[in-house]
């Protein structure tokens, strides 16, 4: 047995190893071992139905917050350039009824998913405002927000956040007040003759200081907050595009909406929400969507804010 070695070294035709002196170790596969697919692939947090109808009230509020502005302030410079490349106020004011068309479509069209969600899950409109993951504001939520506060000074920890946070909320509702309050006193300065045969004639004045200035803290607040709230926090900034693309890395929803992530693993749906990342042309695309989104949201604010100091009458 103790030529063993030596036997099998010139059998195959290897040179022995001189006594005293240590092999080398075996030398390491240098070709990293695969990522688990399920890191790899993303969790899928808005279906594609919503993705389109988010894309259509972006594009449906931008359209409404130019026009309406240029209308609002059209004795600056700003509005007379804008209604200029526009065609001119008059054709403004229809790109205008057109934009509240398209935000009016979508509106209803959330509502008849809502309705058709219920009925495809079986479920009952109690589960679907009291559930785990309602959107309705609740108690939660108001600790939530004490313990953000909290966190913001040093004074406690981060908060597990589920599935929607206090202040997605106050966004998801945001759009309910401005479709009640600006959508009802758009149409009545678009019919006046129909409103007034039941609504006193003042109404109409009325109306036009509630749309007029509803519509500028609606448009101040979104191109300000919501964006901050979005895309400007730090672990979002630059841009957050799960919104468009629907998809959200893991990492990001363990440390973003911990609470979720632990329910999903805790019932074992996780794995039924992943999916492969959308094509990089597709992120792309979106991308450059989104920057045009967010540069007219930026020059509308810096356009506010010069009228209001400068050229407000």
């Amino acid at each position: 047995m103790a030529n063993t070695k030596h036997e099998f070294s010139a059998t195959v035709g290897i040179a022995p190893s001189p006594v005293g002196v240590q092999e080398p170790p075996p030398i390491a596969d240098p070709t990293p071992a695969p990522v688990a697919a399920v890191e790899r692939r993303e969790f899928v947090r808005f279906a594609r139905a919503y993705r389109a109808l988010h894309a259509c009230m972006v594009v449906s509020f931008l359209t409404l917050a130019v026009t309406g502005l240029s209308l609002k302030f059209s004795y600056t410079s700003w509005a007379a350039r804008l209604s200029h490349i526009m065609g001119g106020f008059e054709t403004a004011g229809y790109i205008h009824r057109f934009a509240a068309l398209l935000m009016f479509g979508t509106f209803t069209a959330h509502i008849v998913g809502l309705v058709r969600q219920k009925q495809r899950n079986k479920t009952t409109w109690s589960a679907i405002l009291l559930g785990p993951n309602t959107l309705i504001p609740n108690k939660q939520d108001a600790q939530e927000f004490v313990a953000t506060m909290k966190w913001f000074v040093g004074l406690g920890p981060r908060p597990e956040y589920g599935r929607w946070s206090y202040w997605e909320k106050f966004d998801y509702f945001a759009v309910f007040w401005g479709i009640v309050v600006i959508g009802s006193t758009g149409l009545t300065l678009w019919f006046p003759v129909f409103f007034t045969r039941f609504l006193p004639g003042s109404f109409i004045n009325v109306a036009t200081i509630i749309h007029s200035d509803e519509a500028l803290l609606a448009t101040g607040f979104i191109f300000t907050v919501h964006f901050f709230n979005t895309h400007l926090r730090p672990e979002k900034f630059p841009m957050d595009t799960t919104i468009f693309t629907g998809h959200m890395p893991l990492a990001e929803l363990k440390r973003d909406k911990p609470r979720e992530y632990a329910a999903l693993v805790a019932s074992g749906q996780l794995e039924a929400h992943l999916e492969e990342p959308q094509p990089e042309i597709v992120v792309k695309a979106i991308r450059f969507f989104a920057w045009i989104a967010l540069t007219i949201g930026f020059s509308v604010v810096v356009w506010i804010i010069y009228a209001m100091l400068f050229a407000y009458r």
